[in-house]
């Protein structure tokens, strides 16, 4: 098929679909009940259907009182019973794949399960409503005139009593459609590579003789990419080596940090960056505007969502909330039931509502990368921001960071303690320390109590990380590439004190 005929039906499929968004936009209470009843009809006759009574369930406050709310660890058993080939367990077709959980770098590993409903219904159904949002937003793109250089995970699939797992973005590439597949750079045998240094020459030697016209893939990651090919090429910037390239689809960690650098190398205003939301589990929002800095909740992808106000969260007091009652400005745990058989799980991330018509939401870290270990309530939305705001002032770029707490010893106070990895250094890092704890007081008030007076926190404590540090230490680890990120905030030192001594 030429090109601009493909280009052309392509964007006409992928628009029809945003009357079908439309739909949820306009009556979202409604879609998600809905989602609610088909999911515990579908899997009524399953074990947990019958434990739990689903066929009995009619409405929401009947599946809350029933269903208790979960974490991994209480649904592993369950989990690996259907690993081992044991069937309806809690979803009633057959469950083939499991994404291994790459999003921390604990040594134990999560399998969530992906059933084809998942894979079809949300995962490739979501990928077709990035560029049917995208597309409604920018009528003259070219988007299908050239290909989209894809970034994902750097560990092959594994096979074992009739079920694969491996990287989530694996399994997509693996059952990948021909549409996609043909529309993307670079070949499924080097996406599926698993030595990650060699993926990444072998990527750059495929894509640089492609016409490139979009990016996707996590932001740590793809920067380490595109300079390599900026090294590789000799050029000054990427539109020296894919002059079609319009827009970045990126998510997976905070975009703040890595903003000014893809500015760098992608100088022209018109380009454009557009976030997703996802994760081994579900994919749950995109950015549905140019320029936005919020992501649209999608609906109608076979996920119900609930919440959990953060300030109850793991308490006596805590609440949970359907989609109808949360309320702008507040941070949320997320609880998803999905059509993978996932039943009122805590996926371990926070966000915050924009907007309630429609709904819209940034992510602002993960329930358990944070620091509150003096009652400070730091989250990697604060951090980022405060990181952002200080890069601009003192002119300086990172690449990488994580913190932990410094704990109190007597009649020493606490700190937080900081390993920068820098690309351009500040001039002075006495400057930069003392305007990153300026920022953190004015964007966390219980951070700025504590900092009151030197009260229980002193001035951060903050390291200057030697060149490709958290490199090396997820090197180490066999985490490099894909997935796998830096863990940004921790109530314990067990990160900083392996990295700080691979400092020396």
């Amino acid at each position: 098929m030429p090109i601009p005929l493909f280009n052309s039906i392509a964007s006409w499929l992928l628009k029809k679909r945003y009357h079908q968004i439309e739909l949820f936009l306009k009556y979202p209470e409604e879609v998600q009940e809905e989602v609610l009843r088909q999911l515990l009809s579908i899997a009524a006759d399953t074990e947990i259907g019958k434990k739990y009574g689903f066929e009995s369930i009619s409405n929401y406050e009947t599946f809350v009182s029933r269903l208790p709310i979960v974490s991994y660890e209480e649904v592993e058993p369950m989990i690996e019973r259907s690993r081992l080939g044991e069937q309806n367990i809690f979803w009633p077709t057959t469950i083939k794949w499991f994404a291994k959980s790459s999003g921390t770098t604990n040594a134990k590993s999560k399998f969530i399960p992906v059933s084809s409903e998942a894979l079809e219904d949300c995962h490739y159904k979501s990928s077709k409503d990035l560029l049917c949002l995208y597309l409604n937003n920018n009528e003259n793109s070219q988007l299908f005139t050239g290909k989209s250089l894809r970034l994902g995970g750097s560990k092959e699939l594994y096979r074992d009593k009739g079920t694969v797992f491996g990287d989530l973005s694996a399994i997509l590439i693996d059952n990948m459609p021909f549409w996609a597949e043909l529309s993307s750079t670079p070949s499924n045998k080097v996406s599926l590579m698993g030595e990650w240094e060699s993926k990444l020459q072998a990527i750059i030697k495929e894509s640089v003789q492609e016409n490139v016209t979009s990016l996707a893939g996590v932001p740590s990651w793809m920067l380490v990419l595109l300079n390599d090919v900026m090294e590789e090429t000799g050029k000054e910037h990427l539109f020296q080596v894919w002059e079609n390239l319009e827009v970045y689809f990126h998510g997976g960690v905070s975009f703040n940090p890595y903003k000014e650098q893809f500015s760098k190398l992608l100088p022209k205003k018109s380009f454009n960056y557009y976030e997703i939301y996802n994760a081994s589990e579900g994919f749950f929002a995109i950015q549905d505007r140019n320029n936005a800095d919020d992501l649209l909740l999608m609906l109608d992808y076979g996920i119900f969502y609930e919440f959990i106000p953060m300030d109850t969260y793991d308490s006596e007091d805590q609440i949970t909330v359907p989609l109808w009652n949360v309320e702008v400005g507040k941070n949320y745990a997320v609880v998803i039931t999905t059509n993978a058989g996932l039943w009122r799980y805590k996926i371990g991330d926070t966000v915050r509502f924009t907007s309630i018509n429609p709904y819209r939401i940034k992510v602002t870290g993960r329930t358990k990368h944070h620091i509150n270990v003096f009652g400070e309530e730091l989250i990697i939305e604060n951090a980022e921001e405060a990181l952002k705001r200080i890069c601009e002032k003192t002119g300086s770029e990172i690449k990488d960071y994580t913190v932990a707490p410094v704990f109190m010893n007597g009649r020493e106070k606490g700190a937080h303690e900081w390993i920068i990895e820098f690309r351009k250094m500040p001039e002075e890092m006495d400057y930069f320390t003392e305007s990153l704890d300026s920022a953190l007081k004015t964007l966390n008030s219980d951070y700025e109590a504590k900092r009151y007076n030197n009260l229980t926190l002193k001035l951060p404590k903050v390291h200057i990380a030697r060149e490709n540090l958290f490199y090396d230490w997820l090197k180490s680890k066999g985490k490099l590439g894909g997935q796998h990120k830096i863990p940004r905030l921790s109530n314990k030192r067990d990160y900083i004190e392996e990295l700080l001594q691979m400092n020396k």
